[in-house]
């Protein structure tokens, strides 16, 4: 059974997720603040992934993200959260999130969202074929889940490092952007919408290029989707 952090101050809500996520076989513990939150995470290692809300009465959500990536905690993260906002998803991603999904928002779409980014957090995307892409000076080594570039460790969160090996495992073939959310996640493409895919973008060429403004690599096909180039 897998076992989740849920961090959401709104009890009525509450109610409602622990019902549905108990049904679908989760154990759940429950933090209404921060700090209580934090509390849970020294006192048990044992969590597969964490549920926070973004606005809590002793601080943010983001913050707290921030703050478990730089102690290296890799447990994934799906953030909720009443703002849809381009800024606001930006945020949640480059803090170290790996979904994130708007309130209201229907409890069968969210358990499945879990169970997706539960099965991919230490599969990466190489189905098991290979255990190392190689291109030019980037290199990522699947049985660790860590990527180098010109020797030097890059620092990706989950999703995109399952983006580029999606990309690697493809390379010279154009990737239609539904065929990037189904793959990324497990779904019709309908749970995340295409800013969230042009965020992942944008942070890898940031990361990956040497001029992000005109990639060498991760490039854009207009109208159909991404290719990577050797």
């Amino acid at each position: 059974m897998y076992k989740l952090l849920l961090l959401e101050d709104d009890f009525s809500l509450v109610d409602g997720l622990m019902y549905s996520l108990k049904k679908n076989g989760f154990d759940l513990e429950v933090a209404g603040t921060i700090r209580e939150a934090e509390k849970l995470v020294a006192g048990h290692t044992g969590f597969d992934l964490f549920l926070f809300d973004v606005t809590l009465p002793d601080g943010s959500g983001f913050v707290l993200c921030e703050k478990l990536r730089k102690a290296g905690n890799r447990t994934p993260i799906i953030f909720l959260t009443a703002s849809d906002e381009e800024t606001s998803i930006i945020r949640g991603l480059d803090g170290g999130g790996d979904d994130y999904i708007t309130k209201p928002f229907k409890l069968g779409e969210l358990c499945s969202r879990i169970r997706a980014l539960l099965r991919r957090s230490n599969l990466g995307d190489s189905g098991g074929r290979e255990e190392v892409f190689c291109s030019g000076e980037l290199l990522v080594n699947l049985v660790e889940g860590r990527a180098f570039l010109n020797g030097e460790p890059l620092e990706l969160t989950g999703a995109e490092y399952r983006l580029l090996c999606l990309l690697l495992n493809n390379s010279g073939r154009v990737l239609t952007r539904s065929m990037i959310l189904d793959r990324l996640w497990d779904g019709s493409g309908s749970f995340v919408d295409d800013n969230t895919l042009s965020v992942y973008i944008h942070r890898l060429r940031e990361k990956l290029e040497k001029n992000p403004s005109c990639p060498e690599h991760l490039k854009t096909v207009r109208g159909i989707g991404y290719q990577w180039r050797e």
